[in-house]
């Protein structure tokens, strides 16, 4: 049985204090790439239960308190929105772009496990950290004065290392100038250079959810060339509670997934 209980003066004024600067805040600040006019309010009942969704979500856990179902309805509509397989992919809601863009990598890495990363100066600072976090070798390279990788600059350091597996971190939208990298034509480079042993990870947490509609089109998605793509839920789409969407092929996430017999599913997620 759940009761309720009273907050005292002290602690409702308290809450009311910063229930008012927040919105001040809100009003006031620019700079910040994400959306601000939006109204969940018939979403706050909700808070009542201990949701979590422990798991894959495309596995039937001992967990009900879920959203799972909804779940994979986001997933599905990203998965169409970048073209995806229709029978070959995966993903999940994370806790945000960085978690994202820490996935795509943890799935690089268990795929080539000597493999280096590419990525431009211009990349999101998560990346840099995350790569830390993985302990995998990388390599900077030069952003053009746009922003965009310098393809050049890919390209000749991609040759120098030709022998190692590639890691590719392409941004579609980077923070500063909203630059967007041609996943097609990293492609192609790594063709031409016969990097057969490589996986491309496009961070497109910024400009991904609307990536699709541009025209002219910047080719970014999976039959551009990759293999997965991280996108962020409290930017263009607004969500009040930062997350993230990761999209990926379902035969990278059948090489990681391991079955966990207390919540009955498979551990194919970062942190549930």
């Amino acid at each position: 049985m759940v009761t309720k209980r009273n907050l005292a003066e002290k602690d409702r004024e308290r809450l009311e204090n910063l229930k008012e600067s927040l919105g001040k805040s809100r009003d006031t600040f620019l700079g910040y790439p994400v959306s601000k006019d939006f109204d969940y309010s018939e979403l706050t009942p909700f808070l009542q239960y201990p949701i979590n969704n422990l798991g894959d979500p495309f596995e039937e856990g001992t967990w009900k308190v879920q959203t799972h179902e909804m779940e994979k309805e986001v997933v599905a509509f990203f998965a169409k929105l970048f073209r995806a397989h229709p029978k070959d992919y995966w993903g999940y809601v994370t806790n945000g772009g960085s978690e994202s863009n820490l996935y795509g990598l943890y799935l690089a890495r268990e795929m080539y496990p000597k493999a280096m990363v590419y990525y431009s100066e211009s990349t999101h600072y998560s990346v840099r950290k995350n790569i830390h976090l993985l302990n995998i070798p990388s390599i900077v390279i030069r952003s053009q004065e746009n922003g965009e990788i310098d393809y050049e600059d890919f390209e000749n350091t991609l040759r120098m290392n030709r022998h190692k597996p590639a890691i590719v971190l392409t941004t579609f939208g980077t923070t500063m100038k909203e630059a967007k990298d041609d996943v097609s034509r990293i492609k192609g480079i790594l063709r031409n250079l016969a990097v057969q042993d490589h996986y491309i990870h496009c961070d497109a947490a910024l400009s991904g959810s609307y990536g699709a509609f541009m025209e002219p089109r910047v080719p970014f998605d999976f039959k551009d060339g990759a293999d997965s793509i991280s996108i962020s839920g409290h930017k263009f789409v607004g969500s009040p509670i930062p997350c993230g969407v990761i999209i990926t092929k379902r035969g990278h996430r059948d090489r990681i997934a391991k079955g966990i017999s207390y919540i009955g599913s498979l551990d194919t997620t970062i942190w549930t």
